[in-house]
């Protein structure tokens, strides 16, 4: 897949506006949002959910900071950055199943189920603005 896609001046706004998304996100789980992450972080992870909240706001950082800057890599920022939606889901699903609120406003089973479906948004927007999806498209041809 080409490193190089055009994209257009509307994509790159919401390139930067997601990759600043990630950055607070990251910064989030390091700081003052850290144990609201670590009730997203499903039981049966073998792992500390200290650990998980802390690894996940580094790599958030990493690829907030890649959407952002990388423009060169830009299509492997935007792939790497929907790969990782699609490995933090059972995060949220695990939430939803479990009741656990979180941030003030997932509060209800309603709240809970309508965030999951954001979690297929944010995967598009990822590919989108980065034009991945293009570069996926014209590979196909």
């Amino acid at each position: 897949m080409t490193t190089q896609q055009k994209t257009s001046i509307i994509q790159n706004i919401f390139r930067i506006l997601l990759g600043c998304f990630m950055l607070y996100a990251g910064i989030s789980h390091l700081t003052f949002n850290r144990l609201e992450f670590q009730a997203q972080v499903p039981n049966w992870l073998p792992l500390s959910k200290d650990l998980v909240v802390i690894i996940s706001g580094i790599i958030e950082i990493i690829l907030g900071l890649s959407m952002v800057f990388w423009k060169g890599k830009r299509v492997q920022a935007g792939i790497a950055l929907a790969l990782f939606f699609v490995l933090i889901f059972p995060g949220n699903i695990a939430q939803y199943i479990n009741g656990t609120d979180g941030f003030g406003v997932l509060n209800s089973d309603k709240a809970r189920l309508i965030r999951l479906f954001f979690q297929p948004v944010l995967i598009i927007w990822a590919l989108w603005s980065t034009g991945a999806l293009s570069a996926w498209k014209a590979r196909r041809k």
